[in-house]
């Protein structure tokens, strides 16, 4: 993915004020985006100050160590975290629909843990993820895409949920997502808990979801090295803040990974 400007796209690992702005290449505005935020949880300081985007199509990736953040940047996308300062903001507005809403703006997301609904059959639970859409031509188109990228359930349609392992709970999951239609797919931790070999299925769906359906995905991940492979550019958080944002390549010619992982980024 690294071009030779993406080589010279390596950043101060101090956090930043805020982050660049994540320009939408059609129009040259954000597609989605966090300004200052900061989400308050009690006396902890969950995030401090943070500023991230996406542009249209992209993969990145929101990364760092246990309690940087990570999981709460895509909560307060949702509506889920107390964010008590700052804004997201959604093509250009802020966005101000109620968490059960967001979907219908255009934004889907998959919590950690997989949470499919073990007493309906695969086909059910994905049918969940486009209870609002009346149209049963599009629903079914849905299906058939998902069906196209996950071939594993396919042949289970009719199985109940509860007897599939935990990697085909994770795809039939992201599936359940992808039927809402989004523009943006929101993945908490995707390969949590999966086989290596799993993890490489689930990351090379991923992939395969973001080059023929042209969806933007924001992917929180602990894979460190799988995930580098597959995203245009990532975050890295600690203690709350954003202390290093580049390509793959740029984060790799860095330490700043091994430096948050120890704990000796700086930031406060």
């Amino acid at each position: 993915m690294d071009t030779p400007a993406d080589k010279a796209e390596t950043q101060n690992p101090s956090p930043p004020a805020a982050a660049e702005s994540a320009a939408d290449p059609i129009s040259g505005l954000p597609l989605l985006e966090l300004i200052d935020i900061s989400v308050h949880y009690g006396a902890v300081v969950a995030l401090n100050g943070v500023s991230l985007g996406v542009r249209r199509g992209e993969v990145i990736a929101v990364m760092g160590p246990n309690g940087a953040g990570k999981s709460t940047v895509l909560k307060a996308i949702m509506g889920l975290a107390p964010v008590v300062a700052g804004e997201v903001r959604w093509r250009q507005a802020r966005l101000a629909a109620a968490t059960h809403e967001i979907v219908k703006e255009g934004i889907a997301f998959v919590p950690q843990g997989r949470r499919v609904f073990t007493h309906l059959t695969i086909e059910e639970n994905l049918e969940m993820g486009c209870l609002h859409l009346k149209d049963k031509t599009e629903k079914q188109r849905r299906l058939d895409e998902v069906m196209r990228i996950f071939p594993i359930l396919q042949g289970k349609r009719r199985d109940l949920a509860s007897a599939m392992s935990g990697g085909q709970q994770q795809m039939l999951a992201v599936g359940r997502g992808l039927m809402a239609g989004p523009d943006v797919l929101l993945l908490d931790e995707p390969t949590l808990g999966l086989a290596p070999i799993v993890v490489k299925e689930v990351f090379d769906r991923i992939s395969e979801i973001s080059e023929t359906l042209k969806t933007t995905i924001m992917i929180v991940e602990h894979n460190i090295k799988g995930v580098l492979d597959i995203v245009d550019r990532a975050y890295v958080l600690d203690k709350g803040r954003v202390v290093f944002t580049g390509t793959p390549h740029a984060i790799r010619e860095t330490d700043i990974l091994t430096q948050v992982f120890l704990g000796k980024s700086g930031a406060s």
